[in-house]
């Protein structure tokens, strides 16, 4: 049994969900959600708050293992510098923490969950909440993709 972390980075936004991985080989969503920052708060501040939350959550959970989201290309590049930003100050959270994080590309973890690197947003939401076996699709978005990185992880380490 294990408790595997993934994360959605972004800057205004950062989804983060715990699975637990029992030994039966089933599925627990434990905790999900996003660190969020405010949209007029400075860059730097808003890195400091991605930081902060994020070793809380650390702190409340103490997961063994954790994925994290690669940057994959973005159009627009300002937006890439951003995410690339919270995504280096998540690595470095997490470094501290003692974990080495797995990286994996939105194609990968879509094939992961879903069975199709080029399954939609939606298809991948739904198997996340079928394999969690929830109610509902987990809100918001960035939530959601952060447990399908969880399961991906999960899914990936199992035959390693």
């Amino acid at each position: 049994m294990s408790l595997v972390l993934g994360i959605d980075p972004g800057t205004a936004t950062t989804g983060y969900g715990f699975v637990r991985h029992h030994n039966d080989d089933s599925l627990e969503a434990i905790d999900y959600g996003v660190i969020s920052t405010p949209a007029k708060m400075p860059a730097h501040k808003r890195l400091v708050s991605i930081y902060e939350q994020l070793n809380e959550l650390l702190h409340i959970h103490h997961p063994e293992r954790c994925a994290v989201e690669k940057l994959f290309f973005q159009r627009n590049v300002t937006t890439a510098i951003a995410v690339g930003q919270a995504r280096g100050v998540v690595m470095l959270g997490l470094a501290q923490a003692g974990l080495d994080p797995a990286e994996y590309t939105p194609n990968e973890i879509k094939l992961a969950v879903s069975g199709y690197g080029g399954a939609g947003k939606r298809q991948v939401q739904e198997m996340v909440r079928m394999m969690l076996n929830l109610d509902k699709i987990p809100r918001p978005d960035d939530a959601a993709d952060a447990l399908a990185v969880a399961i991906t992880h999960i899914h990936t380490k199992r035959y390693e």
